[in-house]
């Protein structure tokens, strides 16, 4: 259960003695109001390390701390501890302890008001107030100890000598007003710890999780596949006919490795199913460089399947040689829908095949319909070897396939009965024991009433035309007691659903919660669902699956909404789950987003999922990634409009209860001109996540654009000198290391080394590097924390 926990942020109040140093803290302590979950305090879900932890033993199963980082903080205790007689050892060491391992809670970041990256992070962990007080009458004069990393340690001893002897002021520093998530109530709390790290549902057992967006402006991205040879590159197929390589990093080649846009029959229509609709590579992709593609084709005017085989270039290990494409099949389609489009090879080998019924209807041809048929390759699961075939045909039989012997049946046919297959995986099975490796999935779309998932045996007859779902559909063919066929593991009706596209059992590392759930979805409805196995009983447990509420989904790059056409779901070669989906469902529309799956109550532990990409070779550009989901819509303001520059920001706005601000000599740095203010070079503003307009990460204008300042250097006097040049009186606080938002690449870096003496009029009066001319990266973006309660008048 998520509970709600809402605190009014304190007043602000003057600093300009040891006693008003107070606020500072005030303003690093404060929570913000929102949900509360867990997390860490590198906005992380929670974990289980990968030993137990010897000092914080009690976060030893589910926290926030690996052995390092324990060793870390028992460091740190028994450094503070040497202070101590043995009775003063005795006396404190518990509350010293204590609060040291609170880095370790799974709550941590709601202790320490770190749930939202863009505000300031306690000094120490919240506190109960009983807690407290029992901490002040027997040990308050470890505050100093325990604060004397944080910041300027003799600002703090100022502070602290200031409160030490004052109980309220003592606990008004230290306590979190939140009487369920202070600690240590947050520990006993029952209902926060009773399904503590378990995936998260709502009241209707939904199962909450979040996205993050991996690719964008894509034209109706139909597959997703990997080359399982170590480089975890991705390639990324669109309905029009171009394959994309995606690299490790999210980079795209700008060459396509592969181009039939020319060949593949389509059309820009909403809805239409024909095109490049999968590839697949060889499993041997490393030796046997080959791919094979089901596409579309207008042969004579007669509409048909064809499967071709591509190999590598040989000058470009990321481009497909056009040239040598090899038919593999064609099929003749009788209508324009019901295509299939799933090719994948199986752990046997062997490369499997899954054609629709033909299409219209009903699936109207000839007496049974030809799924029913056997001596077609309509409505049927195909399996074929490819391998050898240099020399010789295109496939061979293998041997063991269900019908080779039966008279009229097609050898390739592997399976039979199915409708149009859209979307079918093969488990890995689990990483631990191998249960369930091999097995083959698949959403099957249905007619009128339902849609299914199927498991694949070799000779199945999966009921179509004869049953739809678990229920009837051609009475006669059902009531047929030859029929035999192979019942789905879950079906579902239409009010949830109109059109399955199958997707995978998740057998990743970094979400172990979700380890043989599998996920699937409905182009049509947009609904995420899943299902999971009973070993015992052998049936699937369904839950449909939502977006993270609230807070939920409140961590770096994390997003809680997509696009509601699925077309795929997609496996990256360490098995993490993604699916593709449009907001435009044309071939000619660049609505295509590609979404991972992340559990955000779960992590596994740092360093266990930890990747090296082989090096690839590249010829060509790369083009860079950048999400446009979850980017925040800037309102315009009457006189300035500016757009946002970062990931994390957006520009400074002014709520109504604030003037717009103004420093010494014509303002802020804007001019007034004629349809609202210029800006002057040198003007400076706070970019937020927020919109906060008192803290953010420093932009300057400079040369007609906005760039950041890096920390190097950036003392309080120089956040003074851009909160005076924004209308505040001065800086509370300077936030190092891009605490308060990382500008993206686009985004140049114009200042670096800068120290001010505190009365200049712009950072550029300041002593400073060359504009431009830096040795530092956006994560050193400086931000600053202004004084909102002390904001120059006109």
């Amino acid at each position: 259960m998520i509970q709600t926990c809402n605190l009014v942020p304190r007043c602000i109040l003057q600093h300009t003695s040891p006693h008003h140093l107070l606020p500072i803290l005030l303003l690093l302590l404060r929570t913000w109001w929102g949900s509360c979950h867990p997390q860490c305090l590198d906005y992380k879900p929670p974990f289980e390390p990968r030993q137990p932890l010897a000092f914080c033993k009690e976060y030893s199963k589910f926290g926030c701390c690996d052995v390092e980082k324990d060793e870390e903080i028992s460091g740190r205790f028994y450094n503070i501890m040497e202070n101590f007689d043995h009775s003063g050892y005795a006396a404190c060491g518990k509350y010293v302890r204590s609060i040291l391992c609170q880095e370790c809670s799974p709550y941590a970041a709601h202790l320490y008001d770190a749930e939202d990256a863009d505000t300031p992070m306690r000094a120490l962990p919240g506190l109960c107030g009983d807690y407290c007080s029992d901490y002040w009458r027997q040990c308050r004069y470890t505050l100093s100890l325990l604060l004397e990393d944080v910041g300027n340690s003799q600002q703090f001893a100022n502070l602290t000598a200031t409160i030490e002897e004052d109980h309220r002021r003592f606990c008004e520093f230290l306590v979190l007003k939140d009487k369920e998530y202070c600690y240590p109530s947050v520990l006993t709390n029952a209902e926060l710890n009773a399904n503590l790290g378990l995936l998260n549902e709502d009241p209707e057992g939904c199962l909450e999780l979040c996205l993050q967006e991996v690719a964008n402006g894509l034209r109706n991205p139909v597959a997703m596949i990997h080359a399982d040879d170590g480089t975890h590159r991705f390639f990324v197929a669109e309905q029009l006919g171009y394959v994309w390589v995606y690299l490790a990093n999210g980079s795209r080649i700008d060459r396509p490795f592969l181009n039939l846009t020319k060949a593949v029959l389509t059309s820009p229509w909403a809805g239409d199913e024909r095109g490049f609709l999968c590839i697949a590579l060889h499993p041997r992709f490393t030796t046997v460089r080959k791919a094979y593609v089901y596409y579309s084709v207008s042969v004579k005017k007669e509409e048909r399947i064809r499967i071709s085989e591509f190999t590598v270039s040989a000058h470009d290990d990321n481009q497909l040689d056009h040239s040598s494409e090899r038919t593999i099949l064609e099929v003749v389609e009788p209508a324009s829908n019901h295509n299939g489009g799933q090719l994948l090879f199986g752990h046997d080998g062997y490369l499997y095949i899954f054609i629709g019924d033909g299409g219209r209807a009903g699936d109207p041809f000839g007496k049974f319909g030809n799924s029913q048929n056997k001596s077609t390759l309509l409505g049927k699961v195909l399996r074929v070897d490819v391998d050898f075939n240099d020399n010789s045909a295109p496939y061979s039989i293998p041997s063991d396939n269900p019908f080779l012997g039966e008279k009229e049946a097609r050898p390739e046919v592997y399976a039979y009965g199915v409708r149009n297959m859209w979307r079918c995986s093969i488990d890995r099975g689990d990483p631990v024991t191998t249960e369930g490796r091999g097995r083959m999935l698949c959403g099957d779309v249905g007619q009128n009433k339902y849609e299914e998932v199927d498991l694949i045996v070799k000779g199945g007859n999966y009921g179509w035309r004869a049953k739809e779902g678990f229920s009837c559909y051609d009475r006669k063919l059902c009531q047929n007691s030859s029929l035999d066929d192979v019942l789905p593991i879950f079906a579902y009706p239409h009010k949830l659903g109109k059109s399955v596209t199958g997707g995978y059992i998740y057998r990743g590392c970094q979400m172990p919660n979700l380890n043989g759930l599998y996920i699937f979805g409905d182009f049509m409805s947009g609904r995420l669902m899943s299902l999971r196995e009973n070993v015992t009983t052998g049936e699937w447990q369904y839950n449909e699956i939502c977006m993270g509420r609230d807070q939920t989904c409140r961590f770096p790059k994390l997003i809680n909404s997509y696009y509601k056409y699925i077309i795929s779901f997609a496996e990256d070669e360490a098995g993490e789950l993604y699916f593709l989906a449009t907001g435009v469902p044309s071939a000619t529309a660049r609505g295509g987003v590609i979404y991972k799956i992340v559990d955000p109550s779960r992590r596994a532990p740092p360093g266990k999922c930890s990747i090296k990409p082989s090096p690839v070779k590249i010829k060509g550009k790369l083009i860079h990634f950048h999400p446009k989901e979850g980017k925040r819509k800037i309102a315009k303001t009457p006189t300035i409009t500016t757009p946002s520059s970062g990931r994390h920001g957006r520009p400074l706005q002014y709520p109504p209860m604030f003037k717009r601000p103004r420093g010494r000599g014509r303002g802020q740095g804007y001019k007034k001109a004629r349809g609202g203010w210029r800006l002057w070079v040198g003007s400076v503003r706070l970019v937020s996540a927020e919109g906060l307009p008192d803290r953010g990460r420093v932009e300057i204008f400079i040369r007609g654009q906005w760039g950041t300042v890096c920390d190097d250097l950036f003392t309080i006097k120089s956040g003074s000198v851009v909160c005076r040049q924004l209308g505040f009186s001065t800086a509370l606080a300077v936030m190092k290391r891009a605490v308060l938002g990382e500008a993206d690449d686009s985004v140049r870096i114009f200042l670096d080394d800068v120290e001010c003496e505190g009365g200049e009029r712009s950072l550029l009066e300041c002593k400073r590097s060359r504009v431009g001319k830096h040795n530092c990266s956006h994560a050193e973006d400086v931000g600053v924390i202004c004084d909102s309660d002390c904001i120059n008048d006109y």
